[in-house]
């Protein structure tokens, strides 16, 4: 076993010869290769009718032929021409990732959080003399990795949702008032006007600006998180088929219908296990082994079975963070689905607009599929960074708190160490909590026919 004075200069090594190896497997663009997207043929020749030009495949932006003649309002113009109603399947490698946009900065924060989050790991493996001191026994290179992940994280998803061009006008107006709406109930929330037998969490030894700052958190995370909470939802309608259309080209297999099952249950059930009415029904108060337990002084708010079934509090607290690391990463395993279910979606726009008259307009279509043919770099970020802040707010939850109080900073910010962790998973948990409400309102909005995909 190694002495705990070896473990910087292993979380030194094991950091480097990630980095080099990450860098020579290139798996950000292995996780992504293999994806179909679509393309609209050109006319390369609109204004003659032979078909010895024919058409040709190019991703470009719609519109941007300059010799077309504007169209005249004559009834010859109406004859449609069914060799505009192709559409090309291509399969994006490595050369096709790099040329979109965000690639690069999902390149770098893929490689950066999978080093954090097996820095970590490694660190919980290890043997650590809790006396030495946070440097020598190396315990400061995985927390440095992993603040400056999720901080790296969040500024890309701040970055991402400031992109114009990428969403509508109206679902960032919504994300700036649902922001608002998420920072009101964080402060309801922090200053627990919220009742403890509601939320199983607690905030009492933090000051003023502590709990402001979550709540700016809670309310920025809301904001931040609804669009790409909007896309994961419609890419779960349709990746299992919900809106019954059997098109075989927007299908998914049932290998990743089963993931993006599972990802939505697993994120239901994980933000559940946080609120007490729901909690409680699976500890056993009977064989508690600890004294004050959260839930033992409620008054009738519980069945005859709540509280004599179930499992011992420590247990079930463990149980919770493995449900946490679950979801985390089946969300990770679902990024693939969803962005090919993006990719599809833009399939499903030109079949619809393709069948609407006799003389289809395919401009919106194609406009359609090639902005989501030039912003699936961006797409797969969102998709992926909730999961990577929330994988290594977890794994930064599981440092001893007595390393912690080493740090000047968190013990001035912070009148118990104890409670570094609790806000650390709370973080971790209000992601996934936003996630799968708004995830579930979307979907239920779809069920009811108020929104649609086109």
């Amino acid at each position: 076993m190694l002495s705990s004075a070896n473990n910087l200069i292993l979380h030194t090594v094991f950091a480097l010869s990630l980095t080099r190896l990450l860098s020579f497997l290139k798996i950000p663009a292995l996780f992504l290769y293999g994806l179909h997207t679509y393309i609209h043929p050109d006319d390369v020749n609109p204004n003659n009718n032979t078909s010895s030009k024919g058409i040709r495949a190019a991703i470009r932006r719609p519109g941007a032929l300059d010799s077309e003649q504007p169209r005249k309002k004559s009834k010859e113009r109406f004859e449609f021409d069914e060799n505009k109603a192709q559409i090309f399947r291509l399969k994006l490698n490595e050369s096709h990732l790099q040329s979109r946009i965000y690639f690069r900065e999902f390149y770098s924060a893929f490689n950066f959080t999978f080093i954090a989050i097996l820095s970590l790991l490694l660190h919980k493996l290890l043997w650590v003399d809790r006396d030495s001191g946070i440097v020598k026994n190396g315990t400061v290179i995985p927390v440095l990795l992993g603040i400056v992940g999720v901080c790296r994280d969040l500024f890309l998803i701040v970055r991402i949702s400031l992109e114009r061009s990428a969403s509508k006008r109206l679902d960032r107006q919504l994300s700036f008032i649902l922001g608002l709406l998420g920072f009101l109930l964080g402060l309801i929330v922090v200053f627990e006007v919220v009742p403890r037998w509601v939320l199983d969490f607690g905030f009492e030894s933090l000051d003023g600006f502590g709990k402001f700052s979550v709540a700016v958190f809670m309310g920025c995370l809301v904001g931040f998180l609804y669009i790409p909470a909007l896309r994961n939802a419609r890419a779960f309608w349709l990746g299992t088929d919900q809106i019954r259309c059997n098109l075989s080209i927007i299908a998914c297999g049932w290998i990743a219908r089963m993931l993006l099952y599972a990802n939505y249950l697993s994120a239901v059930f994980t933000s559940l296990l946080w609120i007490s009415p729901f909690a409680e029904l699976f500890v056993n108060k009977t064989i508690d082994e600890r004294k004050g337990s959260f839930l033992s002084g409620k008054s009738g708010a519980a069945t005859e079975l709540a509280g004599n079934v179930g499992m011992s509090r420590m247990i079930f607290e463990k149980f919770r963070l493995w449900c946490l690391l679950i979801t985390g990463l089946l969300q990770i395993l679902t990024v693939r689905p969803n962005a090919q279910m993006f990719l599809n979606e833009a399939v499903l726009c030109w079949y619809q607009r393709l069948h609407a008259s006799k003389v289809p307009d395919l401009d919106y279509s194609r406009a359609k599929v090639f902005l989501h043919n030039h912003y699936i770099s961006l797409v797969v970020l969102q998709f992926f960074l909730p999961a990577g802040m929330l994988l290594l707010l977890l794994g930064l939850s599981q440092i001893d708190d007595n390393l912690l109080t080493d740090l000047r900073w968190v013990s001035n910010l912070l009148s118990c160490s104890g409670l570094v962790k609790e806000i650390l998973v709370f973080m971790a948990w209000w992601i996934i909590f936003v996630w799968a409400v708004f995830a579930s309102v979307i979907i239920t909005l779809y069920r009811r026919g108020i929104l649609y995909v086109s």
